[in-house]
């Protein structure tokens, strides 16, 4: 078995950039937020020309104030982002001891990792994890957010890059330490740990022409992160020409989260159109063994006649036979980081590297 770890020169942080990249830019904070301090209640009711004590019966009791008065107050709310803190009247220490990890599903593998070692090493340091699960569509996320937000615990751990402007917003004003994972940006929100999706594309389509496969495909999920590696890849195999003509990578999209019937389905549709493919590029490990599975139960032989590439190295990849080869994510070593980050500026200790690309690696086994 050979490894390739490859850091992407993707994104590299960007002095000039405010953390924030709307319209309204907001001023780069130094030191720990928690000492910067968040938007206050105080703040809302400066604001909108009140006192603080008519702010908070404005947010908590509407018909206590007149409808002049509960304007001004929402208009300031909706202008700083601020959301109530549902734990100032029980913590004198205003510390929850409490760090959100936001994923896109509880029952996906690939996240199993991280979610355990971020429970672990925070557990290590006292603090105690709140899961909460987005979807891959992030209907969800906003209203997510908000709720996290409205308990404020001492941290926040996402899994990819936040893009809704208001929920970025919303965690800006509030002051809580935030952790990106799972991806890379030259403008996270606070810290981040993560890698590029399109580099991982790039090196497989590098890799697999390496090998000598020319007429390659793709299954991969409709999620969005999946979609850039997937689209990577069909960029890079297109340049280095593998594929007759002009003609686009084939490509078969399914529903997130990948289950292995779906990479059964997958292949087979791959070879209703394209009979000749051999080199298949999957956006998960399920989808990957799904593919095999089909593969030999109509007698195609792997990796003779098919090559077959996964994305997570689950557990199972290295038992089957023949054993998968993929990419692997060091989810331990993005847990880790993401803990440390939001115990140091829990703690007010100033973390000098906002920006971490941990990279990945291509396990080189028997299906590739």
């Amino acid at each position: 078995m050979s490894e390739k770890r490859t850091t992407s020169p993707d994104f590299l942080p960007d002095p000039q950039r405010s953390e924030c990249d709307g319209e309204a830019a907001e001023p780069r904070r130094r030191g720990s937020r928690k000492s910067a301090g968040g938007i206050t209640l105080r703040d809302v009711a400066q604001l909108a020309g009140v006192a603080p004590i008519t702010a908070s019966r404005a947010l908590n009791t509407p018909s206590a104030v007149s409808p002049k008065v509960l304007q001004k107050v929402r208009e300031a709310v909706e202008k700083t982002g601020y959301v109530p803190n549902l734990l100032a009247g029980g913590l004198a220490s205003n510390k929850s001891r409490l760090v959100a990890v936001v994923v896109p599903t509880v029952i996906g593998p690939v996240f199993q990792e991280i979610v355990h070692t971020l429970t672990e090493t925070l557990a290590a340091a006292g603090y105690q994890v709140m899961l909460g699960q987005t979807g891959y569509e992030n209907s969800r996320e906003d209203a997510l957010l908000e709720a996290i937000i409205g308990r404020r615990p001492d941290g926040v751990v996402l899994t990819g890059i936040m893009r809704s402007a208001e929920a970025r917003k919303r965690l800006l004003a509030s002051g809580i330490p935030v952790v990106e994972t799972w991806d890379l940006t030259p403008t996270p929100i606070d810290m981040l740990v993560g890698f590029s999706h399109e580099q991982i594309g790039r090196e497989v389509a590098r890799y697999l022409h390496g090998i000598g496969r020319r007429q390659v495909a793709v299954v991969g999920g409709r999620d969005e992160r999946s979609q850039r590696r997937m689209n990577a890849f069909a960029q890079q195999a297109q340049a280095l020409g593998m594929h007759a003509g002009d003609a686009p990578i084939p490509m078969h999209h399914v529903v997130a989260p990948t289950t292995l019937g779906q990479g059964r389905n997958g292949l087979a549709d791959l070879l209703q159109r394209q009979p000749d493919i051999d080199a298949v590029f999957c956006s998960s490990d399920l989808l990957a063994l799904g593919v095999m599975i089909e593969a030999q139960s109509r007698g195609i032989s792997i990796p003779g006649q098919l090559a077959v590439v996964g994305f997570g190295d689950l557990e199972f990849s290295r038992d089957l036979q023949p054993k998968l080869t993929t990419v692997r994510i060091d989810g331990t070593g993005i847990g880790q980081r993401a803990a440390r980050f939001i115990i140091d500026r829990a703690a007010g200790i100033e973390v000098a590297e906002r920006i971490v690309d941990v990279g990945f690696t291509i396990i080189q086994r028997e299906s590739a």
